[in-house]
């Protein structure tokens, strides 16, 4: 008799609707599933700002722990949140078709203040930085929480306005009419996708899991996260990356960027190849940033957060 598959999945509403998107699609091809919830360190500890955690995937560790001990099959993620190299025996199985890659910035109904003193909200050293490269008399302050949370803190503050993805937005129809699309912002690596990981020695559900994958997604996403493993990012580095698919002409466009922390140093790079080159594509762009300072850099910006931590 087949098995029914649990999917884990952190209790907060967004995740709820990612686990439950993954459910559907489960038991759209037959398959019996059920959901499991359990709460993050990362959703607990909300006093911190990630990087001063210390802890690579500390939203996805909870999960990978109950599927090592056998409490759930599979976990479904935010890919962004993801660790680039994954727990021993667990497996990438599926990831899904990508939503919207875009950062956006949610304001209260006035844009002056862009062009005057403001106070941005944000708890992504990326936005941060590549906000502070565009905007260098501003203010950013940290803002962490899942999505309810940092909206509500948004309308609780006097601050001006605060970045979110526009993707987790868009999924629990949070997004409000007061925003704009940061399309300069160059997003986190695999913004968008979500991902479905299982235990590799688990042939049943991880067949069942890979009927879910969109092949274009997973080549982007895997560009994109080796950009970011090259530069040896994790959360802990103002790092982005996107990958896209031109089908006019078969070739992948890449944009990455590497940031100082108060976004006055800016290594970017832009680049189409054939789809041929995709493999090592990430792994080229990061190097070509690295040879050329961004070695320096990120030394640099590993002691600051050291002294800081």
């Amino acid at each position: 008799m087949a098995k029914t598959i649990r999917i884990g999945t952190r209790d907060s509403e967004l995740a709820l609707w990612q686990a439950h998107t993954v459910q559907k699609k489960l038991n759209d091809l037959g398959y019996s599933t059920e959901i499991i919830a359990v709460k993050s360190q990362g959703d607990i500890i909300l006093d911190k700002p990630l990087y001063e955690l210390g802890i690579t995937g500390i939203f996805t560790k909870t999960l990978d722990i109950a599927m090592i001990n056998g409490q759930v099959d599979i976990a479904v993620h935010s890919m962004k949140d993801v660790p680039t190299a994954l727990p021993t025996g667990i497996v990438q199985a599926a990831v899904l078709e990508r939503a919207n890659v875009l950062d956006i910035l949610v304001h209260k109904g006035n844009t002056d203040f862009l062009n005057e003193k403001a106070t941005i909200a944000t708890g992504s050293l990326r936005r941060q930085a590549q906000w502070l490269n565009k905007y260098p008399n501003h203010t950013v302050v940290d803002l962490r929480g899942n999505v309810n949370t940092r909206m509500q803190k948004l309308q609780d503050n006097d601050w001006s306005g605060a970045v979110f993805a526009a993707a987790g937005l868009e999924r629990i129809n949070l997004k409000p009419d007061t925003f704009i699309n940061l399309d300069w912002m160059v997003p986190a690596p695999a913004q968008g996708a979500m991902v479905v990981v299982a235990m590799g020695n688990d042939d049943f559900t991880v067949d069942a899991i890979s009927q879910l994958n969109d092949i274009e997604t997973e080549i982007c996403t895997y560009i994109e996260r080796q950009f970011l493993r090259t530069l040896e990012g994790g959360c802990t580095a103002p790092i982005g990356a996107l990958a896209q698919y031109n089908q006019h002409d078969d070739t992948i466009e890449f944009h990455g960027c590497l940031l100082s922390l108060d976004g006055q140093q800016k290594f970017e790079i832009i680049k189409a190849v054939d789809i041929s080159e995709w493999k090592k594509l990430g792994f080229y762009a990061a190097k070509e940033i690295l040879d050329n300072g961004g070695s320096e850099l990120m030394e640099a910006i590993k002691k600051q957060l050291k002294a800081k931590a």
